[in-house]
């Protein structure tokens, strides 16, 4: 295992940046609040010599990140072998807009995690797994819903990865023009982007005597704290 200076520092020879390095961070405040911010994380590998990139849901507990699927796909099957992964995650904040084409650019914030991910097989530790995947996405929701059954816990495949290797970028902030550019006429500046949820409607077949969840009335957009 790769030794890090500090129990709260992430960074190895592996997750350092080379190119635009002030952007970095490796504490795990960081870290995890991007990813904490995130629904959908893209994991990179390689199966019999061909590379994929796959986008999943993820939560994270702890110091770990959990990822599920079908245990009959091809994806987490290979996963579980403990292969090298690269998970990322990204937000889009804003667009940039430069006076000149070249300095045209994007505030966000992303996380590289660099590991091996392992299969998570007591029942318990499933349903624990499973549950932080359902309050991630709508906090509150586990409590009102069926559980998974022991078939549906069978069909389910959960694997863990420790957050052990792993990088922060982020950009704010205005456009960077060539100072002589700066006397041009044309408009610079800022378009912020968020993720705001909308209105709920119900399921074509709900009974009509059940009411909106508070807490989705009440749900909150995701984005930077």
């Amino acid at each position: 295992m790769t030794k890090h200076s500090s129990e709260n520092q992430l960074k190895t020879p592996r997750t350092k940046l080379k190119r635009l390095s002030a952007r970095g961070s490796y504490d795990r405040e960081t870290i995890y609040d991007i990813l904490d911010s995130g629904f959908i994380c893209h994991i990179g590998f390689v199966a019999d010599g061909q590379p994929y990139v796959i986008p999943t849901s993820y939560a994270r507990i702890g110091d770990h990140l959990y990822i599920h699927g079908s245990s009959a796909g091809r994806m987490l099957g290979n996963l579980s072998r403990g292969i090298d992964i690269c998970l990322t995650v990204t937000h889009i904040d804003a667009l940039v807009l430069a006076r000149s084409a070249f300095h045209h650019s994007i505030n966000y914030r992303s996380v590289v995690v660099l590991g091996k991910a392992e299969p998570v097989t007591d029942e318990n530790d499933k349903n624990t797994a499973l549950k932080a995947f359902t309050e991630h996405i709508i906090p509150g929701r586990w409590a009102e819903t069926r559980w998974p059954s022991k078939l549906e816990l069978k069909a389910t495949s959960v694997l863990r990865l420790p957050i052990e290797e792993a990088s922060a970028k982020i950009r704010t902030g205005d456009p960077k023009d060539d100072e002589e550019d700066y006397e041009m006429d044309v408009w610079a500046g800022v378009l912020p982007l968020r993720l705001i949820p909308g209105e709920p409607f119900p399921d074509s077949r709900l009974k009509e005597d059940i009411a909106i969840p508070q807490y989705l009335l009440e749900y909150k957009k995701r984005g930077p704290k």
